[in-house]
């Protein structure tokens, strides 16, 4: 059982997934939470609407991180995110000296989702935050959430009429 902070913020990157998910891109919701709990920044995907694929908020929260935070408030923050870290974001949360990672589903979970739908793999490897950031502390999947990430990514690849 997840203690009901940590829930709380989980909730909350699931509903900015969702956002994106309206606005047209993939699925994925990021809140970056202080010491205390207070939530510093929060944002979801805008791959589409930018048109830039690196905009993914786990990446975006780790670019806020580094301009706002000193690195003591960044080395005791948390992420938590609707979906695991891709490469790259893994290694920007790492880069930026970010603390504890929390996901709802994990890349392995994805992957096969993806293989279900009969949609293409990503165009990187997707590994495992560990095999990237191997001294932060990560956190999931959070099988109580995972199945509403899993409908949201169904609902963005469902063929369209």
């Amino acid at each position: 059982m997840w203690p009901e902070s940590d829930m709380k913020h989980l909730h909350r990157a699931v509903e900015l997934a969702e956002e994106a998910l309206n606005a047209g891109d993939a699925p994925f919701g990021s809140v970056l939470v202080d010491a205390a709990g207070q939530v510093l920044a929060e944002d979801r995907n805008r791959i589409v609407s930018s048109g830039d694929n690196t905009r993914h908020p786990e990446f975006e929260l780790a670019r806020w991180a580094a301009e706002h935070l000193t690195p003591e408030q960044r080395a005791v923050s948390t992420l938590y995110t609707s979906g695991e870290h891709c490469p790259m974001c893994a290694a920007a949360h790492g880069w930026v000296g970010l603390g504890r990672i929390v996901f709802v589903s994990s890349s392995r979970q994805l992957g096969r989702w993806l293989s279900e739908m009969n949609v293409a793999p990503p165009p990187i490897n997707t590994l495992s935050i560990r095999e990237i950031v191997p001294h932060i502390a990560v956190e999931g999947p959070v099988p109580e959430l995972v199945d509403q990430v899993r409908a949201l990514h169904r609902r963005h690849h469902a063929p369209t009429a």
